[in-house]
């Protein structure tokens, strides 16, 4: 793998059953993310869990629409999502930044210019970049597919060598998930269409779905960026993607220009 690493991890890795944050999985991730660092690796952590952590504080309100909800939890579990990860992450003394983006920033060749270079700098001085969308200001037409979609625009602007998509599952399977006869597909190689492999249900707490995932996934790869798709509730996941992949669970997208036997 690349020495940059954009990390994306969805909300249903981040949270329990009753939409309140995983601290306990939070550490986990922080630990693998610290070690990741210790081995030089430059990461870029794009999290969601803001909006399923503020529903998990403050309940459902029926008076409020969907859009008014989403600004209203976003805000609140914003707060708590990234006081967690400082909390966590200042106990390996890494420095965390919040960096809030909308989807103009990747449009306007500016924004792009100015949000690039702030990143570049944060990498540079050793801060570790949390990523989110900005859900209180964000409307419909302002947003993001998901998580996902940023992930890729974030690893196409750092010029990453891979993306890791954190999600339920362990990647892509030729039927039903849990099904005893379902195989895992453990590489797609650049162009092929797995798109009939593909439930369309999204997750409890996120916007997109496996479908989006691969979509993104097969963009990032088609510009030269290595894309797993892997279960982030497996101890230690990152590290053993790293260790041992071939025992490790896992999609994954071969960049343009490799074969599905390049490793």
């Amino acid at each position: 793998m690349s020495g940059r690493i954009v990390v994306k991890v969805g909300s249903n890795v981040l949270t329990r059953a009753d939409g309140k944050l995983d601290v306990t999985r939070m550490s986990a991730l922080v630990d693998q993310i610290a070690w990741l660092r210790s081995r030089d690796y430059e990461v870029v952590l794009v999290s969601s869990g803001a909006v399923a952590s503020g529903r998990g504080e403050l309940g459902s309100d029926p008076g409020l629409d969907g859009v008014e909800q989403r600004q209203l939890y976003s805000a609140v579990g914003q707060v708590k999502l990234v006081n967690t990860y400082y909390t966590l992450f200042r106990e390996y003394g890494i420095t965390v930044a919040q960096v809030l983006v909308v989807k103009e920033n990747f449009t306007s060749p500016r924004e792009y210019a100015n949000l690039r270079a702030c990143m570049s700098v944060m990498l540079e001085g050793g801060v570790l970049p949390v990523v989110n969308e900005n859900d209180t200001v964000s409307v419909t037409e302002l947003m993001f597919t998901d998580n996902d979609e940023l992930s890729g625009l974030m690893a196409q602007m750092m010029q990453a060598g891979t993306l890791i998509l954190l999600s339920n599952v362990d990647g892509i399977y030729d039927g039903r998930p849990g099904d005893p006869s379902a195989r895992l597909i453990r590489r797609v190689e650049a162009g092929a269409d797995v798109s009939g492999y593909v439930r369309r249900e999204k997750s409890s707490f996120g916007r997109g779905g496996m479908a989006a995932k691969c979509g993104i996934a097969g963009r990032a790869a088609a510009c030269g960026i290595r894309v797993i798709i892997a279960d982030g509730r497996r101890d230690d996941v990152l590290k053993s993607l790293i260790l041992t992949p071939e025992s490790t669970p896992h999609t994954e997208f071969v960049p343009v220009g490799e074969t599905a036997d390049n490793t």
